[in-house]
């Protein structure tokens, strides 16, 4: 088998419930495949590093937060591709084959469109949303493509941020290279929607998109999505 042109990196904090669901689809998806290799960067006290050990992928463990974990297991990466995707979210059978297509084309980096796994009209029509070039419509659920060399370039993802990383990093990389929205749709949980409620939880979120377009602090814009949802 020779080395991996497509590294999977999954950043998971405590998501015992969903990663054995997501690790299954992307096996099936690279099944037979030698060009892929998926690693697991967990954070938390759960079972979800034990559960992932079960499954032919690398776990490394990280000190909380998306970004630093996504900066981890892109250390321990060896593909010229990265992949950054969420441990709820599941993405096409299609999606290497789409990553690669778009790279070939010289499309340096970007994401999928987005579905989310509730039927609801108004949960399809946010999914809807997600085929624009708008920040408003960008989101970590989306997962990301990125050539390891352009993200060693602009520096990986900003390691402080706790919130918002997945917008930063889109800003820079638009500096350097074009960002591309792909087809295909990756189906990510909506149980924060069921939790919280659907209008509720997405006014939320575009509160914190305006809070981090005026320039709110770190600090400001983490305690009112903690102050805000359950």
């Amino acid at each position: 088998m020779g080395k991996p042109e497509l590294s999977i990196i999954i950043p998971a904090w405590n998501e015992e419930l969903c990663i054995a669901r997501t690790l299954e689809s992307i096996l099936a998806a690279t099944a037979g495949r030698g060009d892929t290799e998926i690693i697991v960067s967990v954070s938390g006290d759960d079972r979800t590093a034990g559960i992932a050990s079960g499954f032919p992928v690398t776990v490394c463990r990280s000190e909380k937060g998306r970004a630093l974990q996504m900066n981890n297991g892109a250390a321990m990466a060896t593909g010229s591709i990265l992949y950054f995707l969420h441990a709820d979210t599941i993405p096409p059978h299609s999606f290497c084959d789409d990553i690669f297509n778009a790279t070939a084309q010289g499309k340096l980096a970007g994401c999928f469109q987005m579905e989310f796994d509730d039927p609801d009209w108004l949960m399809q029509l946010f999914g809807w949303f997600t085929q624009f070039p708008l920040p408003i419509c960008r989101g970590g659920d989306q997962s990301l493509f990125i050539a390891s060399d352009l993200f060693g370039q602009i520096g990986g993802f900003d390691s402080s941020m706790q919130v918002m990383e997945d917008i930063e990093i889109i800003e820079r990389i638009q500096r350097h290279a074009g960002f591309h929205i792909l087809d295909s749709r990756v189906t990510t949980s909506s149980r924060k929607y069921r939790e919280n409620g659907i209008l509720r939880l997405q006014s939320v979120f575009g509160t914190i998109h305006l809070m981090y377009a005026l320039g709110s602090s770190q600090e400001d814009i983490i305690a009112f999505y903690r102050s805000s949802i359950a």
